[in-house]
């Protein structure tokens, strides 16, 4: 009996793209042996504004291997995989999670299986470069990984998306995790499993346009941090000591040296100067515990994770 893979496609307004990724994917599994595997492709419109859930339909209606989910609303990436993996086959064996806009190429899943069937249950895809980005977002990049993995229980690895393949045993375990601000490439990592990678360059978008701005991308670096550790929380009381430190240590040495040498003390300046200091050391900890406080009151509302407006697969 052969094996069942399921490729999960999340898309949000990707009318341009969506069919010629159909298209090249198939190319791809059409060459793979029949009686070994069989595959699903199951997309997930997260909220689309353009033709993408027609382009679905249409490609429904000719192969019943496309499945498609389609949602309530824009409820992001990290959101619409987990509505994916929700909804996939009982009965699939594995999942391999691909972008909609060809940077993830298609060539590569024969190799991803190869490894899987080795005992690898996590493999993930390693970009060489980094698909001709600036040296400003792969500074940052690079920046954000060295954070994260210095405050990290588990290491976060660098250069790497969501194109992977899990098996279910990896999925099984994912799915138990339901906290509402997610961060899946930490969750992959959380739940352990033998992993491995496969290197791939990163091909050029091939129609419509990122969806990842650079506040998109801020705010999952926040999402990223605050998910993974309570480091950020501890740092801020120990810097807070510090400062108190040297400041009681300032304190004694203007009083010494006023009541000993009669040295006038140096007023507005010094005191503007520490007032803005220690006025910013406060907002930032304000600031790092309010995004924890915020994480506790959306997960406290127990809201479900998603609406789904229609589901196409062959189950249901």
């Amino acid at each position: 009996m052969s094996k069942l893979i399921s490729i999960l496609v999340p898309a949000y307004n990707e009318e341009d793209v969506i069919e010629l990724f159909y298209n090249e994917t198939v190319k791809v599994i059409d060459k793979i042996d029949k009686k070994l595997y069989s595959f699903e492709l199951l997309f997930i419109n997260d909220g689309s504004n353009d033709n993408t859930l027609g382009i679905l339909q249409k490609l429904r209606k000719n192969d019943i291997r496309v499945c498609y989910i389609d949602l309530s609303r824009n409820f992001g990436k990290e959101i619409a995989l987990t509505a994916g993996l929700d909804n996939i086959k009982k009965i699939s064996d594995a999942v391999i999670i691909m972008d909609a806009d060809l940077q993830h190429p298609p060539i590569l899943i024969p190799k991803l299986i190869k490894s899987w069937e080795l005992g690898n249950k996590d493999v993930y895809a390693r970009r060489k470069d980094r698909g001709g980005e600036s040296f400003l977002k792969k500074s940052f990049s690079n920046l954000y990984y060295k954070i994260i993995n210095s405050l990290s229980e588990v290491e976060i690895q660098n250069d790497i998306g969501d194109f992977r393949l899990l098996d279910k045993k990896v999925i099984a375990a994912f799915l138990k995790l339901r906290e509402t601000q997610r961060y899946n490439k930490g969750l992959f990592t959380w739940v352990g499993f033998k992993k491995s990678f496969v290197d791939y360059e990163v091909a050029n978008r091939q129609g419509g346009e990122t969806k990842w701005s650079f506040s998109k991308l801020f705010n999952l670096a926040v999402e990223g941090i605050t998910s993974s550790t309570t480091k950020p929380l501890k740092i801020a009381s120990i810097f807070g000591i510090i400062v108190s430190g040297f400041a009681f240590i300032w304190l004694i040495k203007v009083f010494i040296k006023t009541l000993f040498y009669g040295e006038e003390i140096q007023g507005y300046p010094s005191l503007m100067i520490t007032v803005l200091f220690l006025g910013g050391i406060q907002l930032l900890s304000l600031g790092l515990i309010g995004e924890y406080i915020g994480r506790i009151f959306k997960e406290t509302k127990n809201r479900p994770l998603y609406f789904l407006n229609e589901i196409k697969n062959n189950e249901k």
